[in-house]
């Protein structure tokens, strides 16, 4: 591992490409401490005790949002921005159309996602402003309020320009590794406590269950079906193409975390409701679904499911799949070309989609049961969806700098 790192620093260009992307680093997480003016910091940081949407979305934040920080809201509104253009691409055929153009279609559907995000930035920004002003119980000014919301907007655009430069001149997805840094900030103060008020097992309880969580997500994360698929040769002039044998490789987690993000803000809705609108059945139902509850894990287990499969039915299409097969001479062997190789793609799509719903379920739901058994600390800030961030992403960055060390015939990462 020392020997791949000083080979990635002996190669000038992934040596500028990594200390850029440290920099920028430092800058976001400078960023995530600068206040935003007109809020009252130490009666913020109360209301986040209480956990809730507002602390999933402080996870996102990583920390910014329970400081009231310029880069509070994140990179949340980008987030759900990607998701409903990555929506709305199955339901409207511009977007479809640009998405079959290739580069320039999607430098536009990447221009609108800017678009989209600054407008839920500004909502946003107005609503947790309102929110705030009504938990804390204080009047703030027009003129604050509305300096405010600038301040959340425009560390929202910085954090946008901040992600692309990092993909573009750096290392990694600019977004994805935003969110390894907001998970991994929060180590040392979950370090810190769990080390406070463990025993000396349970911390070795803890390695022993993050490294075991850790292996089976990075085998989860490798595991594909590949499809076998056989071209035809075609003679075109005097030259002879095609004749070539290759596979589909269809991820058993081809989802990612989505599905839990789904699934929390699904179960956390009404619980923020009966913050909004305090009636008396809205607070029963959200002590029903509180988290840790035995209902709350089981539905969430299940939601957990139906967004897997709903997410894998809209960002993967066999029918656009076996036509472009049809269109350069492909096929399956043993399968007919056109509807038959769709049906067969989606088959084999559902049956290996299962396990991968079942595990994220699990890896969502077993640091809850934890938490209620240990009382360890450590869960209260690493869930399911924060240890499959940090190391899907991490593990992605490596590949990266795996790929710049081998082109340049270096011993990589990956043994």
């Amino acid at each position: 591992m020392i020997q791949s790192l000083r080979n990635a620093f002996k190669v000038p260009d992934l040596r500028n490409r990594i200390i850029f992307t440290l920099m920028i680093i430092a800058i976001y997480r400078l960023g995530s401490h600068i206040p935003a003016p007109g809020i009252n910091i130490a009666h913020v940081k109360e209301i986040f005790k209480q956990g809730g949407l507002l602390g999933f979305l402080d996870l996102f934040a990583g920390g910014a949002l329970s400081e009231f920080a310029i880069f509070a809201l994140g990179i949340m509104p980008y987030i759900t921005a990607s998701i409903i253009m990555q929506l709305l691409t199955v339901v409207i055929p511009k977007l479809e159309e640009w998405m079959k153009e290739g580069e320039i279609g999607q430098r536009k559907i990447t221009q609108w996602t800017r678009y989209l995000t600054l407008i839920l930035a500004l909502i946003q920004s107005i609503a947790i402003t309102q929110f705030f002003q009504g938990l804390l119980k204080i009047q703030i000014s027009l003129f604050n309020r509305f300096l405010t919301v600038i301040s959340l907007v425009a560390g929202t655009a910085l954090i946008m320009w901040l992600a692309e430069l990092i993909t573009q001149r750096g290392i990694g997805n600019g977004m994805s590794l935003l969110i390894f840094v907001n998970i991994i900030s929060r180590f040392p103060s979950a370090g810190t406590q769990t080390y406070e008020v463990a025993s000396a097992f349970n911390i070795f309880l803890v390695i022993v269950i993050i490294l075991f969580v850790m292996a089976a997500i990075i085998l989860i994360e490798e595991g594909q079906r590949r499809i076998p698929v056989q071209y035809a040769k075609r003679i075109i002039g005097r030259r002879v193409y095609g004749g070539t044998s290759t596979y589909i490789p269809l991820k058993i987690n081809s989802a990612g975390v989505i599905p839990i993000i789904f699934a929390s803000s699904v179960l956390l809705f009404p619980a923020t409701l009966a913050r909004f609108f305090p009636s008396q059945s809205l607070q029963r139902f959200s002590e029903v679904i509180s988290p840790g509850s035995t209902f709350y894990l089981l539905t969430y287990f299940l939601l957990i499911i139906f967004f897997t499969y709903f997410y894998s039915e809209i960002v993967f299409n066999p029918l656009n799949l076996a036509d472009d097969l049809k269109k350069w001479g492909g096929f399956i062997p043993g399968v007919r070309p056109g509807q038959p190789t769709a049906i067969y793609i989606n088959k084999i799509l559902n049956r290996i989609t299962f396990p991968g719903a079942l595990f994220l379920g699990v890896v969502a739901i077993l640091p809850m049961i934890l938490m209620s058994t240990m009382r360890v600390p450590f869960f209260k800030y690493f869930g399911g969806i924060s240890i499959l961030i940090a190391v899907g992403v991490a593990l992605e960055t490596v590949k990266q700098i795996e790929a710049q060390l081998l082109m340049r015939h270096y011993e990589g990462f990956l043994k």
